[in-house]
């Protein structure tokens, strides 16, 4: 639970200051639960340049509560929650200031998006709040009055989640709460999870992520785990201490994050999916007068035309290419290349496998497996549902590669390929991925695509 929060005081002397305006939005990592916004009396005189800068003056705060009347609300929204704030030792050093002169230690955990801006967006040229939310098209309200600076802060917060995929974030907030502390009873863990499609990360007491899922249905799959009687299901039952989440709107970047994630955190019982989603391949062999598709296990070194889970699976998609392309099952790791197919009875086989027709046409129908698994086109989004709240999703591919994938709400926010790329979660172009996307542009698994080009 985090805490996001904004305060704009009066200038002065250091740890003089008062408070004229604070704003704090309770954020479970995926939405706004509780909020306070509010001026407030700080009982002391406005510096005349702060004045200028939010538009506060002392007119307007005669009638506002003062902070002794906030103090109770202020804790209740903030409580088990890490503190979420740009310039954030400023935030927390003030309010710890107001709560000392009333005799009350406040203390909390607390992060600051300057740092983490800096460390997840590193080609950012100003880290001010106003001019680095404005490169990254989240629009800002009200700068320099808490609720806007508050709320955009939010917004920038949600995308540092996002672009953290390494879960350096969730890990260090899960082991500062969980510290030698595991749930007695998995029903808590359950209530708290959501029925929606997303990624989970399952993680000890120490914090540590030991497990990452996704699933249709977070809550439904949880619970088989904590259910369950596998190995792996009694390994999670054993060492789990907290449940953290992600939504993700769709399958397509549901598989995609889990994939890389993985890849990239490497949990412990992860072994299936630990370095590669896709262990059987097509490959065309070239080097023989008519071309061959060969079905075997990936070979890093080696370039395939298409991946798959399983054996089972390629040998599916390759008898679908023989019957879409007119090709001759014995020139593939399917047949006998020493005899006769079984369609070349059937009239079904141009005679590859007797030598009948042409190396030259044979070979270009081939080729043409390779041109329709291209993308569609060269520059390209692929726009999907987001998380609600009129978001939506988009997979981005440029000079025919698989970029990664981001979120959007306002469609300026996805004009400019400058403004794709600030939204961009990078994913690594390997096999997997390019599978991943490829499957669901060929099942229609989107809302509409994109043409950069043509833009």
């Amino acid at each position: 639970m985090y805490a996001i929060l904004d305060i704009e005081t009066t200038g002065g002397k250091f740890n003089e200051e008062g408070i004229t305006e604070i704003a704090i939005y309770r954020y479970d990592g995926q939405k706004v639960v509780d909020q306070l916004s509010s001026l407030v009396n700080p009982l002391r005189e406005i510096q005349p340049f702060v004045e200028r800068l939010t538009g506060i003056n002392s007119k307007m705060l005669v009638n506002a509560p003062k902070f002794f009347e906030l103090a109770k609300r202020i804790v209740e929204i903030t409580e088990g929650c890490v503190l979420v704030a740009h310039n954030a030792e400023f935030d927390y050093r003030i309010l710890q200031t107001e709560f000392r002169r009333l005799g009350f230690a406040f203390e909390s955990k607390s992060l600051c998006t300057v740092a983490l801006s800096q460390k997840l967006l590193p080609e950012a040229e100003s880290y001010k709040l106003g001019n680095l939310v404005r490169s990254l098209g989240i629009p800002i309200t009200d700068r320099h009055r808490a609720h806007g600076d508050a709320l955009a802060t939010l917004e920038l917060f949600k995308l540092l989640l996002e672009k953290d995929s390494e879960k350096e974030i969730i890990s260090t907030y899960v082991k500062e709460l969980n510290k030698n502390k595991v749930p007695v009873k998995f029903l808590n863990v359950i209530e708290e999870l959501p029925s929606e499609i997303g990624v989970y990360y399952i993680h000890d007491s120490e914090g540590n992520i030991i497990y990452i899922g996704k699933s249709k249905n977070i809550k439904k799959r949880v619970l088989n785990h904590l259910t369950g009687s596998n190995s792996k299901a009694v390994k999670i039952q054993k060492k789990l201490a907290r449940v953290s989440y992600e939504l993700c709107g769709n399958e397509c970047i549901a598989l995609l994050k889990e994939q890389h994630e993985i890849k990239s955190n490497q949990p412990v019982l992860n072994h299936a999916l630990k370095f590669r989603s896709f262990a059987m391949g097509i490959r065309l062999d070239t080097t023989t007068p008519y071309y061959r598709l060969i079905i075997e296990p990936v070979i890093h070194e080696d370039e395939y035309l298409d991946v798959f889970k399983n054996k089972k699976d390629a040998n599916r998609k390759l008898r679908k290419w023989i019957e879409e392309f007119t090709l001759c099952e014995s020139q593939t790791s399917l047949g006998n290349p020493n005899k006769a197919c079984f369609g070349h009875g059937l009239k079904e086989c141009n005679g590859a496998c007797v030598g009948d027709e042409s190396t030259s046409t044979y070979n270009k129908r081939v080729l043409k497996i390779h041109e329709s698994l291209q993308y569609p086109h060269k520059n390209m989004l692929l726009i999907d549902k987001g998380n609600g709240n009129g978001e939506k999703s988009f997979v981005y591919i440029k000079d025919a590669v698989f970029q990664g994938y981001g979120y959007f709400k306002l469609n300026h926010q996805i004009k400019t390929i400058k403004a794709i790329e600030t939204r961009l979660t990078p994913i690594e172009n390997n096999r997997d991925t390019q599978a991943l996307v490829r499957s669901f542009i060929r099942r229609k698994k989107y809302k509409k695509i994109i043409d950069l080009d043509a833009v």
